[in-house]
This record gives C-alpha cells, sequence and structure tokens, in this order.
C-alpha cells in the first residue's frame, strides 16, 4: 500500500561518462520510491547523453549536466561542447549546486562516486550537510579489485568524506556475495555506515502493447553489451559463432548500444544479415521487455544487467571485461561459484566453438532460480525503508466533512 509524504523531495547524482548502468540503477531506484511514496518528488542529476531517450514516471524528473567522456587512457574530455574540459567542470559544479539550492532536497543520494566526478559534488555535500539534509552514498555489489580501489581512493582521498559528510552508505548487494570496499581496511566510523539492500529488482515496463517478438515468437537469445563503447569483442565473438555453426538451435537479437562507433555497428549488421540468423538493434530503452521474451541472455556481466537477469530469472553467459575495472569478472566469477550464470573468458581466445556450445547450452541450462537467485532481490524494499528515515514525517491528507 502507497505511503504519502506530502512534499517530500530526494536529489540523486548519477556522473554517468559512459555507458547506461549508473543511469539505468537510478532511474529503478526513483521510480520505486515513487511508487511507494506518493507525494514524493524525486530529481536526478546526470551527465548521459541520451537520458532524454528513456521514460519517466510522474513525479520523476531529471537535469542534463554537461557531458564528459572517459578516454582509454583514463582521462576526461568534454563531449559535444568545444569548450576544454575545467570550463565543463566549472559548469557541471555549478549547475550541481544550484540545481540542490534550488529544489532543496530531504535526501540527497550520491551514487558510485563519493565525490563525483573529479570532486564535483563536494560543494554540494558540504551545502547540504550544513542544512541538515540527509546524505547517503550507494555502492553497487563490487567496486573493483581491491587493491586498485585502494590505489584510487587514496589518490581521491575518499576516506575523509565518508566519515565527515556521509550519513550512510548503501551497498545494493549481498554481504555474503561481496563486499565493495573490500580491502580498504575501512575504519568502523565508516564500516558502521554500510547497510547492504540486497540486489535491485527489475520489472518490465509499463506499455500499452506487448511488442512484437523478434523471429515470429520463435526462440531467441538475446545478446546485450550496455552501452557498447567496450563490448564490440562480445558481439564479434557471437557473430563468429554463428558463421562457424549454423545448427546452433536459437537466433539471436543483438542490441549493438548507442556508444558502439558507427563503423564497428555496420561492419556486424552486414555479418549479422549474412548469417540469417541474427537480428541487430542499435537501442532499446525498454529492453527488459527483450529480455523477457528471450530463452537465454549472453551479457558482459554490468551490476544491471545482472540484476535483470536475475529478476527475470533467465539462464544466462557472461562475457566480462577486465578493463578499465575487474568488477564484472569478479562478479561474473562469484555468480557462477553459486550456480547462477555460465561465464566465458574471452582473454583465453574467442574459439567460435566455445561460444556456440554456450549458445547451444541454453537449452538445458537452469534458470538462476533454481540456487536461490530469486532471494536476493530484496533491495527496493530496504531502499524504500531507508529513504523513509530521511524524509519528512508522514502527513496524512486533511479530510473536509460534507454536510447535506
Amino acid at each position: 500500500m502507497p505511503q504519502r509524504l506530502e512534499g517530500a523531495r530526494i536529489l540523486i547524482y548519477s556522473h554517468d561518462t559512459f555507458g547506461l548502468g549508473h543511469l539505468r540503477r537510478c532511474r529503478a531506484i526513483a521510480h520505486a520510491l515513487v511508487d511507494r511514496f506518493k507525494g514524493l518528488s524525486v530529481l536526478i542529476l546526470s551527465g548521459s547523453p541520451i537520458i532524454g531517450s528513456f521514460d519517466f514516471r510522474a513525479r520523476v524528473d531529471f537535469v542534463r549536466i554537461p557531458g564528459v567522456i572517459k578516454l582509454h587512457n583514463g582521462e576526461y574530455e568534454s563531449l559535444g561542447l568545444h569548450i576544454d574540459l575545467e570550463q565543463t567542470m566549472a559548469m557541471r559544479t555549478a549547475i550541481i549546486r544550484h540545481t540542490a539550492e534550488a529544489f532543496r532536497p530531504h535526501l540527497f543520494l550520491v551514487d558510485k562516486e563519493p565525490l563525483g566526478l573529479k570532486g564535483e559534488v563536494v560543494p554540494t555535500l558540504e551545502m547540504l550537510k550544513d542544512a541538515g539534509t540527509g546524505l547517503v552514498l550507494g555502492l553497487r555489489d563490487i567496486m573493483d579489485e581491491p587493491a586498485l580501489l585502494l590505489r584510487e581512493w587514496e589518490r581521491k582521498q575518499v576516506m575523509p568524506a565518508l566519515r565527515d559528510l556521509y550519513d550512510e552508505i548503501w551497498v545494493y548487494g549481498l554481504e555474503a556475495l561481496a563486499d565493495p570496499l573490500a580491502g580498504l581496511e575501512c575504519p568502523p566510523d565508516i564500516a558502521n555506515k554500510m547497510i547492504y539492500t540486497g540486489y535491485i529488482r527489475r520489472t518490465l515496463p509499463r506499455v500499452d502493447r506487448k511488442p512484437e517478438a523478434p523471429f515470429g515468437g520463435e526462440p531467441f537469445v538475446l545478446v546485450t553489451v550496455g552501452g557498447g563503447g567496450d563490448g564490440m569483442a562480445v558481439i564479434d565473438w557471437v557473430l563468429s559463432a554463428y558463421e562457424h555453426d549454423p545448427g546452433i538451435p536459437f537466433n539471436a537479437v543483438a542490441v549493438l548500444g548507442p556508444f558502439m562507433t558507427p563503423a564497428r555497428q555496420r561492419e556486424f549488421r552486414l555479418r549479422a544479415e549474412r548469417t540469417g540468423r541474427v537480428q541487430t538493434l542499435t537501442f532499446d530503452s525498454r529492453i527488459e521487455l527483450l529480455m523477457a521474451q528471450a530463452a537465454g541472455i549472453v551479457a558482459m556481466g554490468g551490476y544491471n544487467t545482472f540484476c535483470e537477469i536475475l529478476s527475470l530469472d533467465k539462464p544466462a553467459v557472461l562475457v566480462p571485461r577486465i578493463a578499465p575495472r575487474r568488477e564484472q569478472q569478479l562478479r561474473a566469477a562469484r555468480a557462477a561459484e553459486m550456480g547462477l550464470v555460465r561465464v566465458l573468458d574471452i582473454d583465453n581466445g574467442n574459439d567460435p566453438s566455445v561460444m556456440a556450445a554456450a549458445l547451444r547450452g541454453f537449452v538445458e541450462q537452469a534458470p538462476p532460480s533454481a540456487h536461490g537467485g530469486a532471494a536476493m532481490l530484496n533491495g527496493l524494499d530496504s531502499i524504500a525503508r531507508l529513504a523513509a528515515t530521511h524524509l519528512p514525517a508522514r502527513r496524512r491528507r486533511a479530510r473536509v466533512a460534507a454536510y447535506g
């Protein structure tokens, strides 16, 4: 039963330098919160260049801050604007602070980056701390290989912010599966702020009409690589499997991603057409509907895709990346140990017969629910309970008696 919190406001920050994961996680949380609390408004700050392609429910809106992109060498540059990075960062910092000043949130939820991109949310955190706003950092289940995360956070001086600014740290996962701060030797005053919520359940988008099934309703495998900027090797491997083994019992739909280079998209479309077995899409803002229809999923192993695999209870083969972070590899390995997914290592070679065997294996592969996957998905309920402690006291609508 929805509860009513009149005038409650939550601001969510998602830096979104590349890919879709952060934005989709924040959007799922925002939608769940406005469903739970009538009268609540949620505003998302995002640098994603395609945030406008997504649908948002009533009482959820977004502010688009100028985009930046992370290069392969780890550096950043402005995206879209022909100005230097320093100017872009100054604009982003100012927009974030001014938005918070005008919106006056009761809760500020920062996704993944404790200080924001290059420290851009620190002024806003300090301002809201003085105003008494609840400050929460939301972390996915695994951040990176511990030694690499330790080195990064020491360089950015993250620990003082966790100690002095944040009230709580919500971990969107289970302690039994992974600790995002493993190896960091967190002092007790930081470790005590950590609360494990469980994984974030994903639901099917609300649509007026069910979309037409690919291949006339015949079983198919969905291949998804998120934004697509770093998923080209996975698409190549799947296409190679169909080129090598025409007898694979499933057709495939490959979602290439909006950030894949146009040249590679053209190459993959031509190869897919030649197989006669693979359809390609560039982007689908309601990809959950395709996932629900698929007989199995081939993906890279990002947090959101993992949650979708669990939520829709789909057999999955993960091909995790190892750069620039190892979080996908660590998550996939742990999930495979639990029997939730199968994992292929592309760094040992992209033998077409290996991928073909994995695609054939969907015929017999058990869904995650056979190994306890469904019980891991209580994240949104936990987040709602935690958020309520930072929001204004519940108010009942005044009832006006009518006399006739």
